[in-house]
């Protein structure tokens, strides 16, 4: 199974540029870029950070966009989203609760989307009626199970950020505590870093984002900070024992160069490019 992770695309007016660069046109590349070098995978996910200001015309040209792509696309919300706005345009992925959390079947196992945006913060939130929703679906659906959301899990280590994590962390560890076994992986955004790590021993990552960079400042204690590195996406192969995960910097535009034959007969000092 193949699956497609796109975040943080901040979707503007058009013209508008974030950090010098045009996150609709970046976007847009991301999203060829994906669905031609990777045609036959299964889903792609964008989790959240649709909207850079939460327009309801940011919504509407995303929805045309994503209307007949080769590749089914899966949205989230994150906090540049307004969720009220959002399901203005996109009412089928309300659950009853109101939130955006919705589950998809998949080759290999069930995806859960979660919706961890809260009103008039940057921080995540996953509330009480968040967790008996999620606890309902691990115990309902077949595993392996992937988890979708926006904010990390999980601190980073880098001051500013943390205080926009998903501050009911502790929660949302728990919830997902007795389930460790059933769950394949957690995606997540948020962070503009490329991030990897686990939680309850449940793995987790992260890609960079389809516009701008983070960069971690470790030194940082007032201010985020952000880098002049390549847009990337990241694509995940599964199987039935393994799971491997490539971040793909689709916006790095220098040389690629070969370096010779993998074969180990190959191998000398002439012909091996150093």
């Amino acid at each position: 199974m193949k699956l497609l992770h796109l975040t943080d695309i901040h979707l503007t007016r058009p013209g508008n540029t974030i950090g010098g660069r045009d996150p609709n046109a970046n976007f847009e590349k991301a999203l060829q870029d994906a669905l031609h070098k990777h045609r036959d995978a299964e889903a792609l996910f964008i989790t959240g950070d649709l909207s850079d200001w939460g327009d309801a015309e940011d919504y509407a040209r995303l929805r045309k966009r994503i209307a007949n792509t080769t590749v089914p696309i899966h949205l989230l919300i994150g906090n540049h989203d307004e969720r009220p706005t959002f399901l203005k345009e996109f009412p089928e992925l309300a659950n009853a609760d109101g939130h955006v959390q919705y589950t998809v079947p998949l080759s290999l196992g069930t995806a859960i989307c979660l919706d961890t945006w809260g009103p008039e913060t940057h921080a995540g939130h996953f509330c009480e009626t968040r967790a008996r929703w999620l606890t309902k679906q691990l115990e309902q659906v077949e595993g392996p199970v992937w988890i979708f959301m926006h904010h990390n899990p999980v601190p980073v280590r880098v001051a500013p950020m943390d205080k926009i994590m998903l501050l009911d962390a502790d929660l949302f560890g728990e919830t997902i505590r007795p389930f460790a076994r059933k769950i394949r992986h957690i995606f997540h955004g948020h962070c503009h870093l490329p991030l990897c790590g686990s939680l309850h021993g449940v793995p987790f990552s992260a890609p960079r984002g389809t516009n701008h960079a983070g960069w971690a400042d470790f030194a940082a204690t007032r201010l985020l900070s952000s880098a002049d590195l390549p847009e990337a996406y990241a694509v995940a192969f599964a199987t039935q024992a393994s799971t491997l995960l490539h971040m793909v910097e689709f916006g790095y535009d220098g040389d690629i160069k070969g370096e010779g034959s993998p074969e180990y007969a190959d191998w000398d000092r002439m012909t091996m490019v150093r």
